[in-house]
């Protein structure tokens, strides 16, 4: 359903899960247990596994915080994007590794609900991709002191309003980890 033209394939987007975005993230456990269904479910069907990490002035490239978690290993032949903002296409390379491999669509998942992870599926849909947010598989830190939701109320809005996005010639929605098949490209 994707807008782009001969981009028949899926991807699974990993957004962001280092170390220091981890740390304090709410349902860690649960949310990287998902991640790592995800890592082994796409690799089984032959999915692309694209991974994207993020440098800024908290997260210094090179650092022990800016490295990937140890359960998520990226395999050397799975493309790695590096950004500085927040949505994934920014001045990326992103693009261009998605079209040189035929991808139209996303599974999205990572972190932070509440930036990355909704700028980056809004910069895809607007780019013309199918957009699919893995519920259970994306997380936040609690900014509550800041004024910001509780982070279980971040990822629940998020959700529901991801759930119901849609754009002309796209697709976008949810799906739970144990739903995903990557044989599909969109929700059901």
């Amino acid at each position: 359903m994707t807008t782009l033209t001969d981009r028949p394939h899926t991807a699974l987007l990993v957004v962001d899960v280092q170390n220091g975005v981890m740390e304090t993230a709410h349902e860690r456990s649960s949310v990287l247990a998902n991640l790592v269904t995800l890592v082994d479910k796409a690799r089984a069907a032959g999915t692309e596994v694209v991974w994207v990490q993020h440098t800024s002035d908290e997260l210094p490239r090179g650092s022990q915080a800016w490295e990937y978690v140890p359960e998520l290993v990226r395999r050397e032949a799975e493309p790695l994007v590096h950004k500085r903002y927040g949505d994934s296409f920014e001045d990326t390379d992103l693009e261009d590794v998605l079209a040189a491999r035929g991808i139209g669509a996303l599974m999205v998942a990572g972190a932070q609900t509440d930036a990355c992870i909704r700028s980056t599926l809004h910069g895809a849909l607007a780019r013309g991709y199918d957009a699919t947010l893995v519920a259970d598989a994306h997380t936040t830190e609690d900014l509550s002191a800041y004024g910001a939701p509780p982070p279980e109320q971040v990822i629940a809005h998020t959700n529901l309003y991801w759930k119901y996005q849609t754009a002309p010639g796209r697709t976008a929605g949810t799906v739970e980890t144990a739903e995903v098949d990557f044989g599909v490209t969109a929700p059901a």
